[in-house]
């Protein structure tokens, strides 16, 4: 698979947005919700979220380098006046903080454009992103998530872990860790999380999954349109769907559980659909 001939993701996706909101005003900016700060140590603690007049919400993962931090200090809604679409160009055009502002502002429009239109993807079955690790198999994995290596392990397959934290470079039981990221090109499958939209690393990656029948990208913060990520050769999106959006907001700024307030999803590329 290449990228070379197309647009970069975040022109892609904002394109789309722009395209598939026509005649229509975007939504203006309602808020922005941030789990507790410091980092409160729980997955729960890791995302923040923006939130659209009529409740769509958009989440972002807020612990790569100091994002947590200089986002409390962000006045999201006075950053752009309330717009919501120009903060999703914040994604594109910003440092920092603000792209992970944008991002989740690109999430919560995806919401809003489904919402309207009527969309609703089917509920995830595994937490892996639809994939069907078979014994033997070679897997790869961007990025080091114990409970998802424990479900790849269990199912017999051979894991790499690509990482970029060379402390956790070696074999362990059950898988191995690498820094380089040329062994993606003998895995059959491939599992990375949405992160790889934050760090701009997503089509660094997807250039080594020349051999993957399977590319899935999945949670929390991988709420965007699909189409983007699968004209790239991403096979499976996975994120969440909110359910219960005041609910799910309110435990996020404590820091608690909020999974009982949105269920996984799952979208599938047509021609990869079991």
């Amino acid at each position: 698979m290449t990228t070379a001939a197309l647009p970069p993701i975040a022109d892609a996706m904002l394109d789309l947005i722009t395209t598939r909101l026509g005649p229509d005003r975007a939504p203006r900016l309602r808020a922005i919700h941030l789990p507790p700060v410091p980092w409160n140590g729980s997955k729960d603690g890791e995302f923040a979220a923006v939130e659209l007049e009529g409740g769509a919400l958009g989440l972002s993962y807020v612990l790569l380098d100091d994002t947590l931090a200089a986002l409390a200090g962000v006045d999201g809604s006075r950053l752009v006046r309330g717009d919501a679409l120009a903060l999703a160009r914040r994604w594109r055009d910003g440092q920092g903080a603000e792209r992970t502002l944008g991002f989740a502002a690109v999430n919560a429009l995806s919401r809003w454009l489904m919402d309207r239109d009527g969309e609703c993807p089917p509920s995830a079955t595994d937490s892996i992103g639809g994939l069907q690790p078979a014994p033997g198999e070679h897997i790869g994995m961007v990025g080091f998530f114990p409970p998802l290596v424990r479900s790849i392990a269990e199912a017999g397959a051979r894991l790499t872990v690509l990482e970029l934290r060379a402390d956790l470079a070696g074999v362990h039981p059950g898988y191995t860790v690498t820094l380089d990221p040329a062994v993606l090109r003998d895995c059959s499958q491939v599992l990375m999380t949405s992160t790889v939209l934050l760090n701009g690393s997503l089509d660094a990656v997807l250039a080594q999954c020349v051999n993957a029948r399977r590319v899935a990208m999945i949670g929390p913060g991988a709420g965007c349109l699909p189409q983007p990520l699968f004209d790239r050769g991403v096979t499976a999106l996975g994120g969440t769907w909110i359910d219960d959006g005041p609910s799910f907001v309110a435990a996020l700024r404590r820091g608690e559980p909020w999974s009982r307030f949105a269920r996984k999803v799952l979208w599938q590329r047509p021609d990869t659909a079991p």
